[in-house]
C-alpha cells in the first residue's frame, strides 16, 4: 500500500478564483464589472471541465486566461481558441526553481485565425488538410497548386491525410500559399516538439501503448495532430509573410509559454527532460493554504505613458481596439491608475 504524502500546496483554482484577492485583480485589470463575472464564468468553466487543469497553481491559469482575454479570445474547448495546457515543472535547487503544476498558454489555429481576420488586413484565409488522390501538382517556386477535392464530405473526412494547405490574400489582392506533406509535418513536429516523437506516434496509431502509459502522450501533437498541424501552417504563413496585427505579434510571442504574474514569460513544451505531463500520482494530504493574492504587474508610470499615448490612441481612434479591449491588453504588462483606465475610456467617446 502506498504511503501518504504529506505536503502543502495552494488552493484549487474554483477556490482562488473566488477570493476576494483574485476578484480585486481581475476588476482592476479588466476594468468592467460585468465582462469580469462573463471572463471568471468562462475560465471556471474550462477549469472545470479538465480534472488535471484544476491542479494547477491557481496563478498560472489566471495569467494564461488573463492573456487570453486580452487577445479578446475564449477559453472554452469547444472553440479551441487558445487551451491552458496542465504540466509539471520539476525542482531545480541550485537555479531556485521548485516543483509545481503549472498552466502553459497555447494558442489554438482557431485563434490564429481570429486575430488575423480581426486584423484587417486579409480578405481570405485558410488552412486545409489534404486527402489521399486529391494532390495533382504543387509548384513551390510559383506558388501553384493544382488539385482535385472530393466531393462527396463524408467520404473526403474518412479519407487518409497527405498534406496541408494554407492560404492568405490581403485586401490590395496579394495572395500566399503553402503546402506540407504529411511526412515533412511529422519530421517538423518530431524534431521542434521535445513532446512529440515520430516513433511513439505510430505506436500509439497502432494501438502498440500499454493502456497505464497513455498519459505519457498528452501533448496536442499526439491527441490532435491535424489541429496542430493546422495551427503550424497558418503561423509559418503569416509569420513569415503576413501582416501581423500588435495582438498577433504578442499571441505568437507567448504562445506555448507560461505567463507569469510579473508579465514575464517562460517558453515550455509540454514533456520535457525537466517538465512532464501532470498525471495521477499517489494519495495526498493536504494542508491547503489561503489564498495568495497575486503580484501585481508594475506600474505605468507617467513618463510610460505619456511616451505610448499617441500609438495607443490610434489603435482605439482605428477601431482595431475598443478602449475596454485596449486596457486589457495592456494590463497584462501595467497596472494602470483608475486615471488612466479613464483617460483610455475618454477616447471611445471622443470617437462617437
Amino acid at each position: 500500500m502506498s504511503a501518504i504524502v504529506q505536503r502543502k500546496e495552494r488552493p484549487k483554482f474554483s477556490v482562488a478564483i473566488q477570493s476576494d484577492a483574485y476578484k480585486n485583480l481581475i476588476n482592476n485589470t479588466l476594468g468592467d464589472a460585468k465582462r469580469s463575472q462573463r471572463f471568471i464564468a468562462a475560465v471556471s468553466s474550462a477549469v472545470a471541465a479538465n480534472p488535471v487543469l484544476q491542479e494547477c497553481d491557481p496563478g498560472s491559469i489566471l495569467s494564461a486566461a488573463l492573456l487570453g482575454e486580452g487577445l479578446n479570445l475564449s477559453p472554452s474547448p469547444q472553440l479551441g481558441q487558445y487551451y491552458m495546457v496542465p504540466y509539471n515543472r520539476k525542482a531545480k535547487p541550485n537555479k531556485g526553481i521548485t516543483e509545481a503544476k503549472l498552466a502553459q498558454f497555447q494558442l489554438g489555429y482557431k485563434g490564429y485565425i481570429q486575430l488575423a481576420i480581426r486584423s484587417g488586413f486579409y480578405s481570405k484565409i485558410n488552412v486545409l488538410a489534404i486527402k489521399k488522390g486529391e494532390l495533382i501538382r504543387f509548384n513551390p517556386l510559383l506558388e501553384e497548386i493544382t488539385v482535385d477535392l472530393i466531393d462527396d464530405e463524408l467520404e473526403r473526412e474518412n479519407a487518409e491525410t497527405v498534406g496541408y494547405y494554407a492560404m492568405f490574400e490581403y485586401l490590395n489582392g496579394f495572395r500566399k500559399e503553402m503546402y506540407w506533406s504529411r511526412e515533412k509535418m511529422m519530421s517538423h513536429a518530431d524534431k521542434y516538439s521535445t513532446a512529440f516523437k515520430k516513433a511513439d506516434y505510430e505506436k500509439l496509431i497502432k494501438g502498440q501503448i500499454p493502456s497505464e502509459d497513455i498519459w505519457k502522450y498528452s501533448s496536442f501533437w499526439f491527441n490532435d495532430f491535424d489541429g496542430m498541424a493546422f495551427k503550424t501552417m497558418i503561423r509559418q504563413l503569416i509569420s513569415k509573410w503576413g501582416l501581423m496585427s500588435t495582438e498577433m505579434t504578442e499571441a505568437i510571442t507567448k504562445d506555448n509559454a507560461v505567463i507569469k504574474q510579473n508579465g514575464e514569460y517562460e517558453y515550455i513544451d509540454s514533456t520535457t527532460a525537466d517538465n512532464e505531463p501532470v498525471a495521477d500520482n499517489e494519495p495526498v494530504a493536504n494542508d491547503v493554504l489561503e489564498p495568495e493574492a497575486p503580484t501585481l504587474l508594475p506600474k505605468c508610470t507617467e513618463e510610460t505613458f505619456k511616451k505610448n499615448q499617441y500609438a495607443w490612441f490610434k489603435l482605439v481612434e482605428s477601431g482595431n481596439k475598443t478602449s475596454s479591449d485596449l486596457i486589457a491588453w495592456l494590463s497584462g504588462k501595467y497596472t494602470l491608475t483608475s486615471e488612466q483606465q479613464q483617460q483610455i475610456n475618454d477616447w471611445s467617446l471622443a470617437n462617437d
